[in-house]
């Protein structure tokens, strides 16, 4: 894994492919610090990279046309600043973000499982819950 890892730390940017967006392999991309482009369709499988970037604040990098996701492309690889504070801000951002912090995720998941049971137990209809990510 560490090898893997490595990789990703010595590229400059991740393309993400369409119309299945990378999914673990994005994850892991943005946990070694490479900022990922992706192109967002309509079906869960082409949106899940755009979910990842938007955790992380970054939703600058989520394109909705082809055109979009080629000019972004093109105008990243040729701006060696811009991808270097791209870098710098996932690198921030994954330190504060609940995208990587997988005891918040349990909590969550905990809270939610309650909330349902309570719904349930209450005689009520399923609805929709939110939780709150606050630690």
């Amino acid at each position: 894994m560490s090898d893997h890892l490595a990789r990703h730390r010595v590229a400059d940017l991740f393309l993400d492919t369409f119309p299945y967006n990378a999914h673990t392999t994005a994850s892991d991309a943005l946990w070694a610090g490479l900022p990922v482009l992706t192109l967002a369709g309509q079906t869960f499988a082409s949106r899940v990279a755009g979910s990842l970037l938007r955790t992380l604040g970054l939703p600058e990098l989520i394109a909705t046309t082809l055109d979009e996701y080629e000019e972004a492309a093109l105008r990243l690889a040729n701006d060696p600043e811009r991808l270097g504070n791209l870098r710098a801000r996932l690198e921030a951002n994954r330190e504060t973000s609940g995208l990587f912090d997988g005891g918040q995720f349990a909590r969550n998941l905990e809270k939610a499982y309650a909330a349902m049971w309570e719904i349930h137990a209450s005689g009520a209809q399923p609805r929709t819950i939110a939780v709150s990510a606050a630690k």
